[in-house]
C-alpha cells in the first residue's frame, strides 16, 4: 500500500523526455514524490524535450515568476515542408524545393531579432471562450487570433545543412518556436516546420541541473525529495529583505509594515532564522505582502512569542 501523502514543498528541475505531454510528466513526478499538490511552469509540446521546472506544494504559489521568465531553446528546422501543426506531429501541407543558401538563412534570422509579432498557432493551449485552441483545430475550426508581441533576445545559427537548419533562440515568455520556424520558412519562400526542440534554460535554471524521470524513479523513495530545490529557488533575481520577528508576524497576518525604500519593486522576505516566507512589494514607504507561504506561519509566530 502506498503511504499517505505528505506535504512536499519545492521545485524539481525535470528533463522532460520526447513523446509525453508536460502534464503526463508532471503526474509521473508527482506520483514518484508522493506529493499532494503540483504544477508546471509552462508546457513543452510532446515532440519537444528539455527543461520543465515543476513546483510542489507551496512552490506553486510562485510558479508565475518562472512562467514569465525568458526561455532558451535549441531547435531543428526542416525547410521545404510545412505541416498543419508546425511540427512533426502534423499532416504535411506543402512540399517545396529549397534554394536558400546558409547566407540567405542567416540574413533572415537577423530580421527576427528584437521585438516581433507572432500569430499564436491554432494547435496551442491558448483559450477561446473557455476552450483551448487545439480543440477547435482538431474539429477543423479556424479561430481568428490577433498577433502578440514577443521578444527574441538572441537567434543564432548553429548548424546549416539545407534543408536542415539548427538554431539557438533566447526569447521572452509566450514565444512560439514552431511559429518562429514557420515564419522563417515563409520569408525564405519554401516553408518550414520544426523537427526537434529542446528547452535548455528557463530563467536562471539550466538543463544541466535537471533530473530525468528514469533517474528519479531509480532513487529510493525516501531520497527523491532530495532532488527538490527550495521554495525561493525561483526568486533569486529578487532583492532580499530580512525581517524582524514583529514585522514577520504583521506581514503574515496580511498587513503592511513601514519600509524606507523609494523604488517600487518586488522583494523576497525572510523571517529571523532565514526562513523564506514569501514575496512583498515595496511601495510608498510600505512593505506590502503579495504572496506568502503557509509553511512559515507557525514558526514565525513561535519565534515572535505569539
Amino acid at each position: 500500500m502506498k503511504p499517505a501523502r505528505q506535504p512536499i514543498d519545492g521545485v524539481l528541475l525535470l528533463n522532460k523526455p520526447v513523446g509525453i505531454t508536460s502534464n503526463a510528466a508532471l503526474q509521473k513526478a508527482k506520483w514518484l514524490l508522493n506529493a499532494k499538490k503540483a504544477g508546471h511552469t509552462g508546457t513543452l509540446d510532446p515532440f519537444a524535450d528539455g527543461l520543465l521546472p515543476l513546483c510542489f506544494g507551496e512552490a506553486t504559489k510562485f510558479s508565475a515568476y518562472l512562467l514569465e521568465s525568458d526561455k532558451h531553446y535549441r531547435a531543428t528546422m526542416r525547410l521545404g515542408i510545412t505541416t498543419t501543426t508546425g511540427d512533426p506531429e502534423g499532416d504535411v501541407l506543402n512540399t517545396r524545393d529549397v534554394t536558400a543558401s546558409c547566407a540567405d538563412i542567416s540574413a533572415v534570422l537577423l530580421r527576427f531579432r528584437g521585438e516581433i509579432e507572432q500569430i499564436p498557432p491554432m494547435h496551442s493551449a491558448l483559450k477561446h471562450q473557455g476552450r483551448p485552441l487545439y480543440e477547435y483545430a482538431r474539429a477543423g475550426i479556424e479561430i481568428d487570433r490577433p498577433p502578440r508581441k514577443v521578444r527574441i533576445n538572441a537567434l543564432d545559427l548553429v548548424e546549416c545543412k539545407p534543408p536542415v537548419v539548427v538554431f539557438d533562440v533566447q526569447c521572452s515568455a509566450g514565444t512560439y518556436i514552431r511559429t518562429l520556424a514557420q515564419d522563417i520558412g515563409a520569408i525564405l519562400g519554401c516553408g518550414a516546420h520544426l523537427t526537434n526542440l529542446t528547452r535548455t534554460r528557463v530563467g536562471g535554471f539550466d538543463l544541466s541541473q535537471a533530473h530525468s524521470l528514469a533517474a528519479l524513479e531509480a532513487l529510493p523513495a525516501a531520497e527523491r525529495i532530495n532532488a527538490l530545490l527550495p521554495l525561493d529557488a525561483m526568486l533569486t533575481h529578487l532583492p532580499v529583505v530580512d525581517l524582524s520577528a514583529e514585522d514577520t508576524v504583521t506581514l503574515i497576518q496580511g498587513r503592511s509594515v513601514p519600509f524606507t525604500h523609494q523604488q517600487q519593486e518586488l522583494v523576497r522576505l525572510y523571517a529571523p532564522g532565514s526562513d523564506f516566507i514569501g514575496v512583498a512589494e515595496t511601495t510608498a514607504g510600505q512593505l506590502v505582502p503579495r504572496r506568502l507561504c503557509n509553511t512559515a506561519d507557525r514558526a514565525a509566530h513561535a519565534r515572535a512569542g505569539a
